[in-house]
């Protein structure tokens, strides 16, 4: 069983590595991911040994806290109000710490003094900085986050980034106090050895840093939170002979549920009775509202735009296809993309590692300045100029907002691994039917014997097709309604599989089928030589027609290439990427429809093995392949691609067998699915090299002395949020 956990407290990458080792450890616990971004756990784990709530009580007696919502909706206004608190009491603790510098200069230019006699320092040293103490305090209350969580993991020797806040500000405090001790006790050149100011500001600064980061990973976790938003509340059903309304938790399967023009779909359902066009572009990203009439399909939280109409519950709860989306892209965004590894493993060592410099760094400073002012500025500068958030945030942050975008497209990313698998592919293989064609075939030519219209031959052909099953069959008769023609009704109508249909039409016998079939009942078909020859050229299908006995024409039919196959194949070469073609047609179809289109390389007459055997073959050479299908027979190829791509217009065992699902029946999704991979690896690696580079640039500074803890503090801070605001581009990210 899988389950997703809503965390909060964790602080740094440091925080999400202890969360994920203790559940491992649990009995039961078959697999634990911490994201850091979105401040949840997935958890998978065998309910026979371990029950959710016992993983739930590991995490709390971690020091962190099991939310009943997503953290950052709890975060955001906790934070600001806390940032709020310590700002008010920084900002006259930040004037009173800067008094001896202004005095100097200000006292000649301003007809007033800068602070009231009591406070003065020069006079009143004791009540200065008593003040400054007095003043420290509510902003180590807002903090106090830091401190109750940071040595609360320091106890357990596994420090993180509280620790680092908590350790250097202490230090601070604490020394100061001890100053004021001594000038209460009369010595009055500890008076400049008071570092309440640093505390307080690092304190507000860190505050300010995380109150804007709760807000940017709000929006990054935004595509959820908006796809739910559109769910209405309430539906309205017919029960017995009344109309009522109802909480949409109360709607049941087969319930019978209205919808006006300007409303949302509550539930997945069919159509009944009525016609509308249903904006569908929450779902499947496509801009256009789609046709509805009865026996169609509608989709909670799409929008009914202009007719009302009545349609039957089929799916209801989790088991909508908004739900399941939902599912899919909370399911992405808190797996892990093997990039992310990298910084696992640094910022599994990297807090310790700070502290020993921090440490070493205070132990030079005092033995070779013996000031220990100045070892206690650099030790706390060390501590919080230190980035491990920006190391925790920098992938997972990427790949939740990629992932969101990718929802808002119709582009559903099952996992990290595929996103970033997806940057990497050089060969890209579709199957033919139904995924670079329409999947039906379609009347492209009629040829008629002498003495027959092609309207005559279409009627007659229709109206023994009409009740046949076979796409050829049923290719005719959409060609005769297109046309506007009146179908008869045939009878003592007979199917030869392999062969064709018999049937009588207006008490003639009528014959519809291949060339086998014709040579069989005795039917020349002489007559039409030329017409079979370029037929055969051209790699398409043919169905004759013959009534008592004497051939009426042919017909010539194929599965047309879709509008939007050649640009998607065209982008795909733009980007780079071979493309291939696999199909069970003949050679000759398969030829013919790989030049339509401009793909590389096209292999006819595969078996669902083969496609198979085909993708291993290429996989030999060290490509990265993946392979676009929508049909059963597609699943195995999809399994063993690199990256598995299926339209969601295909089987459920297709889009199960799939990493990436497109639920727009739109092969131009495939190359903007590795766009927006491309694109996201990118902001990965932009994230981690800004990473690494503060803490390779800035502690080195903090250690040599040329950093004030404030502005490293800052800098710490400014760290973890440009990693976010840097993710959030993807939002407005262009994918073709």
């Amino acid at each position: 069983m899988k389950t997703i956990i809503n965390i909060g407290g964790m602080s740094c990458a440091g925080c999400a590595r202890a969360i994920e080792e203790a559940v491992a450890k649990l009995d039961g616990v078959r697999s634990a991911a911490v994201n850091l971004a979105a401040e949840k756990a997935a958890v998978v784990y065998d309910p026979q040994k371990i029950t959710q709530e016992a993983v739930e009580a590991a995490i709390n007696n971690l020091g962190y806290k099991v939310l009943s919502r997503p953290a950052p909706e709890e975060n955001v206004r906790g934070a600001w109000r806390q940032f709020g608190l310590a700002a008010l009491f920084a900002l006259p603790l930040l004037y009173l710490a800067m008094i001896p510098m202004l005095a100097a200069w200000a006292e000649r230019l301003l007809p007033f003094p800068l602070l009231p006699l009591v406070l003065n320092p020069q006079y009143h040293a004791f009540r200065y900085a008593l003040a400054q103490f007095v003043l420290v305090l509510p902003i180590m209350l807002a903090g106090l986050k830091f401190y109750t969580r940071g040595w609360h993991a320091l106890l357990r020797l596994r420090p993180n980034m509280d620790s680092l806040i908590a350790v250097g500000t202490a230090a601070a405090f604490l020394y100061s106090v001890y100053n004021v001790y001594l000038l209460g006790r009369g010595n009055y050149h500890a008076l400049h050895a008071l570092y309440f100011e640093t505390a307080g500001i690092i304190l507000t600064l860190v505050l300010l840093g995380k109150a804007l980061e709760a807000s940017a990973k709000g929006r990054a976790s935004a595509a959820i939170t908006n796809l739910l938003k559109l769910a209405p509340q309430t539906a309205v059903v017919v029960r017995g002979d009344v109309e009522k309304e109802i909480p949409l938790a109360e709607v049941l399967v087969g319930d019978i549920v209205l919808v006006n023009p300007g409303a949302r779909i509550p539930v997945d359902g069919e159509v009944i009775d009525g016609r509308t066009s249903v904006d569908e572009s929450m779902l499947t990203g496509e801009s256009l509202p789609v046709e509805k009439k009865a026996g169609d399909v509608v989709y909670a939280a799409t929008l009914n735009t202009t007719g009302a109409i009545e349609f039957r519950a089929a799916k209801v709860g989790e088991a909508t296809a908004l739900a399941q989306i939902v599912k899919l892209v909370e399911a992405a965004q808190n797996s892990k993309a093997p990039i992310a590894r990298l910084a696992d493993v640094v910022s599994g060592y990297f807090v310790a590692g700070l502290f020993a410099v921090a440490v070493l760094t205070g132990i030079f400073w005092l033995v070779f300045t013996r000031d220990i002012a100045s070892a206690l500025t650099n030790f706390v500068s060390v501590l919080v100029i230190a980035c491990p958030c920006a190391l925790g945030l920098a992938t997972p942050t990427a790949v939740m907002v990629g992932a969101g975008r990718g929802a808002e497209k119709g582009i559903l990313i099952k996992n990290g691994a595929a996103l970033e698998n997806s940057c990497r592919l050089d060969t890209v293989i579709f199957d033919k039917t139904g995924t670079l064609t329409e999947g039906r075939p379609v009347v492209t030519d009629i040829f008629t014997v002498a003495g027959v219209t092609p309207e005559y031959l279409l009627q007659t052909a229709a109206a023994v097709e009409k009740n046949s099953e076979h796409p050829l069959g049923q290719a005719v008769v959409r060609k005769a309604q297109e046309r506007g023609l009146l179908i008869a009704a045939a009878q003592d109508f007979t199917a030869w599989p392999g062969r064709g249909i018999e049937a009588r039409l207006n008490g003639d016998v009528v014959l519809a089928g291949n060339y086998i079939f014709m040579a069989e009942r005795n039917v020349p078909t002489t007559a039409l030589e030329k017409a079979v020859e370029q037929v055969v050229a051209g790699g398409q299908s043919s169905l004759y027609v013959a009534r008592d006995g004497e051939l009426l024409g042919m017909f010539a039919l194929a599965d047309c290439p879709r509008a939007d196959s050649r640009e998607a194949v065209a982008r795909l070469h733009k980007m780079g990427i071979r493309v291939v073609m696999l199909t069970g047609d003949n050679k000759q179809a398969a030829e013919l429809t790989a030049k339509e289109i401009g793909v590389d390389e096209a292999a006819a007459e595969i078996l669902p093995q083969d496609k198979l055997d085909e993708i291993k073959r290429i996989q030999v050479f060290r490509k990265k392949v993946a392979m676009v299908g929508d049909g059963i027979n597609d699943a195995p190829a999809l399994a063993q691609a690199d990256v598995g791509i299926a339209l969601g217009s295909g089987t459920d065992v297709a889009i199960e067998s799939a990493e990436i699902v497109l639920l727009r029946n739109d092969i131009l999704a495939v190359p903007a699915a590795i766009m927006l991979s491309r694109r996201t690896l990118r902001v990965i690696k932009q994230n981690l090299f800004w990473a690494f580079a503060y803490n390779i640039i800035g502690v080195p500074l903090a250690a040599a002395g040329l950093l004030n803890p404030m502005l490293a503090a800052a800098a710490m801070s400014f760290s973890s949020l440009s990693v976010v605001l840097n993710a959030l581009r993807l939002k407005k990210a262009k994918l073709n």
